[in-house]
């Protein structure tokens, strides 16, 4: 596993991890358990499916939890508000063209971004330590970069160290 490896041979700290079911969460967190990580999951917000629904039963969030990780759900940055008024206006904004030039990398890609900057929003990972993030393109997780965070307010600080993993797009 390519995070094992990573934070075997260099100790990186924080591991901020996309999850949707929980599975990639659950899966990290028993690999990782002994290796003393700060563990950040990061899920939908609330009604992302639609109205009223949540990714993460009751259940699998506490088998998380037990796991050591932290988890938080909410809003991602670029598929918020600007979704709504490009559904209702047809327009393009500056949040959608940054989620589609950082999609040209692969969707695992934008969004392990996109979470290193919720978790760093959160205040759940520091700002300036590197990073592992992991994310996927569809389902799992294909994408591991190495990423010095800032928080979403600070985007232009956020820099990608390593690739350390990614599917071919």
């Amino acid at each position: 596993m390519v995070v094992k490896e990573a934070v075997k041979e260099y100790g990186y700290k924080h591991l901020v991890l996309a999850t949707t079911t929980g599975g990639t969460a659950m899966a990290m967190g028993v690999a990782l358990r002994e290796a003393g990580l700060n563990m950040v999951a990061v899920t939908h917000s609330a009604g992302f499916k639609g109205p009223n629904t949540r990714d993460l039963d009751h259940e699998t969030r506490e088998k998380i939890a037990s796991l050591g990780i932290k988890i938080f759900t909410g809003p991602m940055l670029t598929h918020s508000l600007e979704t709504s008024l490009n559904q209702k206006f047809n327009g393009i904004y500056p949040t959608m063209i940054i989620a589609q030039s950082l999609k040209r990398f692969g969707e695992g890609s934008k969004v392990a971004l996109e979470i290193v900057m919720m978790a760093a929003d959160a205040g759940l990972i520091p700002e300036g330590e590197e990073v592992l993030a992991v994310a996927g393109t569809a389902h799992g997780a294909d994408t591991v970069l190495l990423v010095r965070p800032a928080v979403s307010k600070r985007f232009l600080e956020l820099r990608v160290l390593e690739v350390l993993a990614k599917p071919r797009v």
